[in-house]
């Protein structure tokens, strides 16, 4: 192994050599284990293998430029093929300036932060404004008339109370305070810790070499000990395999100065303690030193995204004294989350060396957007829209020319799809947003974009504030590969889309990295809740379901380990286990339900049980849902749980880091807080997460199980209330209304249904606990409660007494004398009622609302009956719709003896009739025949099963032509029987069983040799799955 890392350095780009992480791919080893195998073979890291190459060209431009400004002569260096920052070219200057070798040396800036010298020797400076924020450091100072602190937006103001924490922390004596920052991944931890550098060096007025800062990330060396200890600590001679010399650790380099210790809660037990006696006493061992100690002063800042209570040792926790909590970008004024967005964008357009125009619409989508991943993330967001405007910026300049240099324009399409979706689903107020934008915005190259002095790491790893951040080089790459497809003789158009894709995986490497850092440490926390075992399971399980789907979304692993969790409890419990959705998963989902059968074999082994073939369909319906390619889509149902104290955060936060979402939001009341002020911040908060499925509001008790009511009154937004919520029932509704096609209701109602069977019939359960013993009805409504509604009372009752008779239609006038809500109430009270159908709609906070029209249409005769069928399957065990599929035979819609010259004309015959009964609409024709053009729908034995789009059946059925002569359906093949399967998904579970009648050779002899339609009725209704049904 160490010839092939010798040979990949040997043949690197010496400007731009392979760093650990990169060198650790190609030699498909984990990145500490590439460290140790370079640092035993005596090679330096990548900066400092570069390093006399790039002093060597930096003395070259500064001999022929003498005045060239810092910033500068980082593009030129750029321009010359490296690909580096500003910091790493002021670090590098200020160690020549340090050894004497800088030719043409700047003197010490004055208290106006001027260069004399520059000004003597008639120097050029960088024109555009100069920002407080860039401070001089070529010489290790930092520039004392600024505030380290106020590159930091909102330091002022958002900030200003942590920020007085972060100095008081670097001035209290001797070394300063322990410091631990908290916050979310992207909140601008390490931006803080950076700030603290620089104010220390400023108020102690000292130089960088005096005072060093040294990053330590701890995710690094999490599972190797020993390697840790000896990158912490240093090692003597002989220590282990490999240590040939004594080496110095890192705290022998932060000596008198600062360790930031990244990640810290990637640091195992056994790291925390042995850090105690360097934090106690100054005092360390280097690793293989038994006798003698070593002295180190050091102020340790270090920096977590979880949570210090349960990812780091009290007795840790206890050492630090100082916290420091960042808020997240949703957390911030509007105001200074405008002012983050232009900083990104004036910092762009410096390194694209062009000016950039952002529409209005973009800037308010930037603005208002749901950003997870906090700043971070937005500055990600908004380097993709600058890299896709730049796409666009290339091709329109190989059409125009130089001439019409409009530059780099950013509008809403150049947005990441979640960016510009989040602007129409996020609830803002036009007001606040025109305080800031006013109209398109444009950024100039010279403008200075505030980013201050950027520290790296010691061992070329970025921290989680910079995981979302793309690559430096990311324009000269577009720019390259442009040529490059151009010279090879590729259009414009065929060039974007290949970029374009390039873009876009980048974009999800960086989300993945994200996410992987924080998945490990979520598995151990599942171990504690559903056992090592599960976990164990799951693992395989995921094996097999990536085999047949790829790569699979990681909530998959917990949305899985939890369900099986509840699964398992169920079936020892005797519990009975229903999936109303099970045939339609067989049918549908043939290939996700075969892997899950497969995944379900393994139980028997970890578990020692059998899975029923419902939780086999669970299962599928997971895997369906997580292999798509929007793996969280915009219009899940909204989840909010509210709770008088603070509880409802630790449920939500819970739920949302065992199944890896960030679904679950909350309210939380004080206990002397007034309904109305909690109803109203309810009220914001189901703006926010209404995605036109409805909001699910899980309480814990009192005032707020009647918000739902209030809300939807006062908005018309769909809301279901669950009471009694406790974690397990947050962690369900999350896990339900991630599965396909998951309802509102549904969710509901089989939370209510799981509650019920632990607290009997507690009304707090949104007075639906003693649900499943109630008659069920249908309310018809119309202005007298005699006209329209007794229409369709008649109208509904043929066809829903075909699925459950026991649904009774109840109609009800508008104008009586009571109030129509009231006396849905009244009804309510002894029947469960599954809709109200009519002319008029009585704005029901919780009951589902259908129109006359759309009843008489059909489409809402569908949606009625899919109502009844749900209904049926969650409280009777799952029965199905279509018991044996003969409900989808109708005498009026047989035709026997029937006469048509070809197959057009036989299509034509049948779908007509389905048109003309309204089981189809007018549309339905079109599709049939497209399809038939696609594949010949002839199946043998004189049988041909043509069918339509889906999309345009209004109540499923099947339409038989028995025709007189055969017709020619295509390659000679001859048709007498044709049955048109004008099915949907409400009706694919009976799809099995009637093809088993259709294909029975004896069945479709009978039907051809029947004189009328009824005969054919009898005749399809006498067979059940194709076999003869006797009175024995």
């Amino acid at each position: 192994m160490k010839e092939k890392l010798l040979h990949l350095i040997e043949q690197e780009d010496k400007k731009n050599p392979f760093t650990d992480e990169e060198l650790a791919k190609r030699l498909y080893m984990n990145r500490s284990e590439v460290t140790q195998l370079r640092q035993a073979a005596n090679i330096a890291d990548s900066r400092e293998r570069r390093k006399p190459l790039l002093i060597k060209e930096i003395k070259a431009i500064l001999t022929a430029s003498p005045g060239i400004s810092e910033r500068m002569l980082t593009t030129e260096i750029n321009n010359r093929g490296f690909a580096v920052s500003r910091y790493s070219i002021s670090k590098i200057l200020s160690e020549m300036a340090q050894e004497g070798t800088l030719p043409g040396a700047p003197s010490k800036p004055d208290a106006a932060g001027k260069n004399p010298a520059a000004k003597e020797k008639g120097m050029p400076r960088e024109q555009g404004p100069v920002s407080g924020r860039e401070e001089e450091t070529r010489q290790g100072f930092v520039f004392q008339g600024v505030d380290p602190f106020s590159a930091m937006i909102g330091w002022d103001k958002s900030l200003r109370v942590k920020v007085e924490q972060a100095k008081a922390a670097v001035l209290y004596p001797p070394h300063g305070l322990h410091t631990l920052i908290v916050g979310m991944t992207g909140v601008g931890k390490s931006e803080m810790a950076e700030a603290m550098y620089k104010y220390a060096l400023q108020v102690k007025k000292l130089k960088a070499q005096q005072f060093p800062f040294v990053v330590f990330n701890c995710a690094d060396y999490a599972e190797n000990p020993q390697l840790l200890l000896a990158q912490l600590f240093g090692y003597k001679k002989g220590a282990f395999t490999g240590a040939d010399t004594d080496r110095d650790g890192l705290v022998a380099k932060a000596d008198g100065g600062i360790l930031f210790l990244d990640e810290v809660h990637r640091l195992p037990p056994d790291g925390q303690e042995i850090l105690f006696q360097l934090i106690d006493k100054g005092k360390y061992r280097r690793l293989g030193e038994t006798s003698s100690t070593l002295s180190a002063h050091v102020m340790i800042i270090a920096a977590t995204t979880e949570d210090i209570e349960t990812s780091l040792l009290g007795t840790f926790r206890r050492r630090i004294p100082m916290i420091i909590e960042l808020p997240p970008l949703a957390g911030r004024p509007a105001e200074e989350r405008f002012e983050i967005i232009k900083m990104f964008f004036r910092k762009e357009a410096a390194r694209i060396h062009n000016r950039i125009t952002v529409s209005y619409n973009a800037l308010k989508a930037l603005l208002v957007y749901e950003c997870l991943g906090n700043i971070g993330q937005l500055r990600s967001d908004i380097q993709v829209a600058c890299a896709r405007g730049f796409l666009t910026y290339m091709a329109e300049m190989q059409i125009k020319g130089n001439q019409e240099d409009a530059g780099i324009y950013v509008d809403l399409g150049a947005l990441p799809s979640h960016v510009a979706k989040g602007m129409i689903n996020a609830s803002w107020n036009r007001m606040e947003i025109e305080q800031f934008i006013t109209g398109d915005l444009v950024f100039y190259p010279y403008q200075a974009a505030g980013d201050g002095v950027s520290l790296e790491n010691n061992n070329n790893n970025t921290g989680g504030d910079n995981l979302y951040n793309l690559p430096a080089e990311i324009y000269r790459n577009i720019e390259e590969n442009y040529q490059k497809l151009q010279e090879l003789g590729f259009s414009n158009a065929v060039i974007n889309k290949l970029i374009g894709d390039d873009l876009e995986i980048k974009v999800k490497n960086i989300i993945k990295q994200v996410q992987k850092n924080k998945n490990k440490y979520i598995k151990d926390d599942l171990k504690l809740i559903v056992g090592p075992k599960i976990v164990e399971l799951v693992e395989e399980m995921i094996k097999i379901a990536e085999s047949g789907l790829g790569e699979l979304d990681e909530t998959l692993f917990y949305c899985l380990a939890t369900h099986l969790n509840a699964s398992v409890e169920r079936i020892k419990s005797g519990k009975a286990i229903t999936n109303p959705h099970l045939e339609k998963v067989k049918e549908d989902y043939a290939k996700e339900f075969k892997l899950a059968t497969e995944m379900a074999s393994l139980t028997h082994y970890y578990l020692g049980i059998e899975l029923p073939e419902e939780e086999i369909g669970f299962i599928a319906m997971y895997l369906r849902t997580l292999s798509k390619k929007e793996v969280h889509p915009q219009d899940t149902i909204g989840l909010i749980v509210i709770s008088h104290g603070h509880v409802a955060e630790g449920m939500a936060a819970v739920a949302n880091r065992l199944l890896g979402v960030n679904l679950v939001k909350t309210v939380e009341m004080t206990l002397d807080e007034k309904p109305e002020a909690a109803l109203k911040r309810t009220l914001e908060k189901v703006r926010q997460v209404n995605r036109q499925k409805g909001v699910l509001l899980l309480v814990d008790m009192g005032s707020p199980l009647g918000f739902g009511q209030q809300i939807t009154q006062m908005t018309g937004i769909r809301t279901r209330t669950v009471g009694r919520v406790d974690t397990v029932m947050v962690i369900e509704a999350v896990r339900k209304v991630l599965l396909p096609d998951a309802d509102l209701d549904y969710v509901a109602d089989s939370l209510i249904k799981e509650k019920s069977s632990e607290w009997g019939t507690a009304q707090e359960i949104a007075n639906l606990s003693s649900f499943g013993p109630k008659e069920s009805a249908i309310i018809s409504l119309c202005l007298t409660g005699d006209g329209t509604a007794k229409l369709l009372q008649r109208k509904i009752a043929d066809r829903i007494k075909e699925i459950n008779p026991e649904v009774k239609i109840v109609t009800l006038g508008i104008l009586d004398e009571n109030d129509i809500l009231e006396q849905i109430e009244k009804i309510r009270r002894n029947m469960h009622i599954l809709a109200i159908v009519g002319t008029v709609n009585p704005k029901h906070p919780d009951l589902p609302f259908i129109s006359s029209a759309e009843i008489l249409k059909g489409a809402g005769m569908a949606k009625l009956i899919r109502l009844v069928n749900d209904h049926l399957a969650l409280w009777k065990g799952g029965a199905s719709f279509f018991k044996h599929g003969d409900s989808l035979f109708r005498k009026d819609l047989i035709l026997v003896n029937a006469q048509a010259k070809d197959k057009n004309e036989a299509l034509h015959i049948i779908t007509d009739l389905l048109v003309k009964r309204g089981y189809v609409t007018a549309h339905y024709l079109q599709g049939v025949l497209e399809r038939e053009k696609l594949a010949s729908t002839f199946v043998g034995n004189e049988l041909a099963i043509p069918h339509g789009y889906s999309e345009e059946i209004i109540v499923p059925v099947i339409g038989v032509l028995v025709l007189k002569e055969p017709v020619d359906w295509g390659e000679g093949e001859k048709v007498s029987l044709v049955f048109l399967l004008a099915l949907n998904e409400d009706a694919q579970s009976a799809f099995r069983r009637v093809y088993k009648i259709i294909k029975n050779t004896e069945i479709a002899k009978a039907i051809k040799k029947a004189h009328d339609a009824e005969e054919v009725l009898r005749i399809l209704t006498k067979y059940k799955d194709g076999e003869a049904v006797t009175n024995d």
